[in-house]
């Protein structure tokens, strides 16, 4: 049975010979191992996108006598899935916040609008996606498009798996509460939305924005 949180004894004796295992310490090796880990996958991460997004850059323009990204981009719908996000990364925030303060029910809460958010993002994104391909702009059409539904395809598939380990954590936190793993697990997960979000930032800025000048 997991361990509830409880405040730390401020007795520096006291905490010599007891020490607080209730709370995750970064200087402990399981907690620094995961979290160096977890920062490492998310550099490689970086690279995949690095990639995705140098590929689009010299892509970008081949069109091929198809449609360019002025013709079929909607920067409304785009702004619309840039504002869900940056929501839900809000939120996550505040799912962690209140982490800290050893809310469970706050942190639930919290986590189940950023799913909702975030669910709604990949509504609108395959939305839009199903629409360029029943038009006839699939990824088979140009350099230009396969490039762009790489890229930006990929980044959804992100938050597509982000979703699912949101659930599995919302679904701990239910039956665990907050202890040690579960605390760790929720940092470890903020991390990883939080680097979605500015992703996509990066995708509305380069391919939205620049895409309709």
């Amino acid at each position: 049975m997991s361990k509830e949180w409880t405040a730390p004894i401020h007795h520096e004796d006291t905490l010599e010979l007891y020490p607080d295992t209730t709370r995750p310490d970064p200087h402990q090796d399981t907690y620094s191992k995961n979290v160096l880990g977890f920062w490492l996958y998310l550099m490689t991460d970086c690279l995949l996108f690095a990639s995705l997004f140098a590929t689009y850059a010299i892509l970008h323009k081949n069109t091929f006598g198809g449609p360019s990204g002025k013709d079929i981009f909607s920067i409304s719908l785009a702004f619309a899935e840039t504002m869900i996000l940056l929501f839900s990364s809000v939120t996550c925030g505040l799912a962690l916040l209140s982490s800290l303060k050893n809310k469970t029910g706050e942190v639930i809460g919290w986590l189940i609008l950023s799913f909702l958010f975030g669910g709604s993002f990949i509504f609108l994104e395959g939305h839009e996606f199903i629409g360029l391909v029943h038009e006839g702009y699939s990824w088979k059409v140009s350099a230009f498009l396969t490039s762009y539904f790489g890229l930006v395809g990929t980044h959804g598939l992100h938050v597509s798996i982000g979703l699912c380990w949101m659930a599995v954590i919302i679904g701990q936190l239910t039956y665990q509460g907050l202890n040690v793993d579960t605390f760790r697990r929720l940092i470890i997960f903020s991390l990883f939305w939080h680097f979605l979000d500015v992703v996509w930032i990066f995708i509305f800025t380069f391919v939205y924005l620049l895409g309709v000048t």
